[in-house]
């Protein structure tokens, strides 16, 4: 049982998998549901302290890299930036709850990871970006533990 929370654990840690694919993991598993919540929500935050602070450095130094990487560096930053502006077009001054829901509401593309990035391109103030970004990751835990709960409780 403990192997299966570590993988809750690191697939929450994953950009673009989260805890969009943790907790339904978890489900897939057996594992109750309010621990798996918990450890998916830690899982997917440890990394956004991290992502503010330094992705941002690491791929504008990266995009200068010829090849594989700084092909890879060059799209990641282009979708941080993307993700920004359109995140202040739709915000306006109210970038905060834009950012929440754009971390919070499970789509492909969206997550701590991508809005987190957002926000550092937007050069928006740390303590928001990750409050923002942690109430955005609580709310996408609560619509994906919904949505795996009566799935599987479904095919069970």
């Amino acid at each position: 049982m403990i192997k299966h929370y570590i993988m809750v654990f690191l697939i929450s840690m994953v950009p673009i998998a989260e805890l969009r694919a943790a907790i339904p993991y978890s489900q897939a598993v057996g594992l109750p549901l309010i621990p798996s919540y918990v450890i998916a929500i830690i899982g997917n935050m440890l990394p956004v302290p991290i992502i503010y602070l330094f992705a941002r450095k690491v791929l504008e130094a990266g995009n200068k890299i010829p090849g594989v990487i700084g092909k890879f560096c060059r799209w990641c930053t282009a979708k941080g930036e993307k993700g920004g502006e359109k995140l202040k077009a739709k915000a306006g001054r109210g970038l905060f709850v834009a950012l929440l829901f754009f971390v919070g509401i499970p789509l492909p593309g969206t997550g701590a990871w991508t809005g987190t990035l957002a926000a550092s391109f937007l050069k928006m103030d740390f303590k928001s970006s990750v409050i923002a970004a942690m109430c955005g990751v609580l709310l996408a835990g609560v619509i994906m533990m919904t949505l795996s709960a009566g799935f599987f409780s479904l095919i069970r």
